[in-house]
């Protein structure tokens, strides 16, 4: 039980931290949630979408899943995305995988197993279809198809059909030096249309 009082410890150090620094900062926080940004990220732990990017709490609606997979099939994923786009008004809906991806090894290895099979089904198919890549080349595919899933989405069409500005991006993110890279994939749609075009 000591690593749970650990991380409660934790947590009233790191409060006490963010009041001294801006003070008020819970009471606003708590009035509001106004994120431009969703995150649609590996589940990995290294990964943390807030702290990797700067951004404070509120600043950036999360969604992590076993290597930021988009599947419309996905409940708990469709849920966050209607409500980041409807509710939120989320401006721009970030992609980001990285390198090393744990999920995306194994099916290279073919090593998955359990609702794992079921889960990394799209990703098993691309192996197939690019079985020379390296594993960081089939993380940033893994990342640029994803994309393209989430550009056909009924929810983002809907939005680009109703003129909303909405971008969705492809980052890729580096575990080994912290920096994050833009796969250069931006999708808008044009409005009353919902078309895609990239945008560099």
């Amino acid at each position: 039980m000591k690593e749970i009082i650990r991380l409660l410890n934790n947590n009233r150090e790191w409060a006490r931290r963010v009041e001294l620094e801006n003070p008020g900062f819970f009471s606003k926080l708590k009035r509001q949630q106004r994120p431009k940004y969703l995150w649609i990220g590996c589940s990995d732990s290294r990964v943390p979408a807030n702290q990797i990017t700067g951004l404070l709490p509120g600043d950036i609606f999360v969604h992590r899943n076993i290597s930021n997979q988009v599947i419309n099939t996905d409940m708990n994923l469709m849920c966050v995305l209607q409500y980041a786009v409807e509710v939120l008004k989320v401006k721009h809906i970030i992609v980001c995988g990285h390198y090393g991806c744990g999920g995306i090894a194994a099916v290279k290895k073919n090593a998955t197993y359990g609702m794992l099979e079921h889960w990394l089904e799209n990703v098993r198919v691309a192996v197939r279809k690019h079985k020379r890549i390296t594993l960081n080349e089939m993380c940033e595919l893994n990342v640029k198809r994803q994309v393209e899933n989430l550009s056909h989405n009924t929810i983002v069409q809907k939005a680009w059909d109703r003129g909303r500005k909405l971008y969705i991006h492809g980052w890729i993110y580096s575990i080994s030096d912290g920096l994050i890279k833009d796969l250069k994939v931006t999708q808008m749609g044009t409005p009353a249309r919902g078309r895609l075009r990239s945008k560099a």
